[in-house]
């Protein structure tokens, strides 16, 4: 089995760094992509609930006959749901088919606000034990800081999308200083695949540019989940630890 590298989200919860994203998967096609995927060998499935799928990654998850405990499952709250966000859980588990998850993000900020009343709701379902972790999506470090100021708790992650066109050193920087996971959206989405940086360094190491801008996120320390329905892509994309960036090629992509 792959040795999957981890980030430490504190309180004795480690989250998988390569995931496997549902966006815009619905019904059997979800079910079998999420069931392949764990198949492969991801253990970290992200859902929403805007995704309309919870129910498919649930039942999948079940089918492979994996342990709940083997597999990091997120899920998020949309911001139109914000005043009712324990409803709006417990009908995310009971699609899950779980009695928690691993971690529970806010979506992106209701109506452009860090929305304090929101995040210490979430702080005390998780301390309730609904969600093991809790963190945001979509939040700049400004909303960030209000969060905690007000509670003097930061969000664990704050999933946003990255890939090599949108690298900003000050951005990881910033997220580290407050000790918080930076875990990217869409990595491929946006990069010229066709580069030739990346294509010379994918023929080097004898992998696809893909694989290249996905391992680029692992050395930079940042959780990453592609999502794809095609077979052949999910499990390419998980195949990323047969290889590594020098500190110059992980450089040379900082810069496309």
């Amino acid at each position: 089995m792959t040795q999957i590298p981890t980030a430490d989200l504190g309180g004795g919860v480690t989250m998988p760094m390569v995931g496997f994203g549902t966006w815009q998967l619905g019904g059997r096609r979800a079910y079998e992509a999420v069931r392949y995927a764990l198949e492969v060998g991801y253990r970290h499935l992200d859902t929403a609930t805007m995704y309309r799928n919870e129910h498919e990654v649930g039942q999948a998850l079940r089918d492979s006959g994996l342990d709940r405990g083997e597999v990091f499952v997120t899920t998020k709250l949309q911001p139109g749901n914000a005043g009712r966000a324990r409803a709006t859980l417990a009908e995310s588990l009971r699609a899950l088919g779980t009695s928690y998850v691993d971690l529970w993000l806010i979506h992106w900020p209701p109506r452009r606000q860090a929305s304090v009343p929101l995040w210490r709701e979430f702080l005390a379902v998780r301390d309730e034990g609904q969600c093991r972790s809790v963190g945001v999506s979509n939040y700049g470090i400004a909303q960030i800081d209000e969060l905690i100021a007000a509670t003097g708790q930061h969000p664990a992650v704050n999933q946003i999308p990255w890939s090599p066109s949108r690298y900003d050193r000050a951005v990881l920087a910033a997220h580290a200083d407050r000790g918080i996971a930076v875990e990217g959206y869409s990595p491929l989405k946006g990069t010229p695949l066709r580069n030739p940086v990346l294509a010379e360094i994918a023929a080097r190491h004898q992998v696809t540019p893909a694989q290249v801008v996905l391992r680029w996120h692992l050395e930079h320390g940042i959780t990453v989940i592609p999502k794809s329905a095609h077979p052949d892509r999910i499990k390419s994309n998980f195949d990323l630890f047969t290889f590594s960036l020098t500190p110059e090629e992980v450089t040379r992509l900082d810069h496309l």
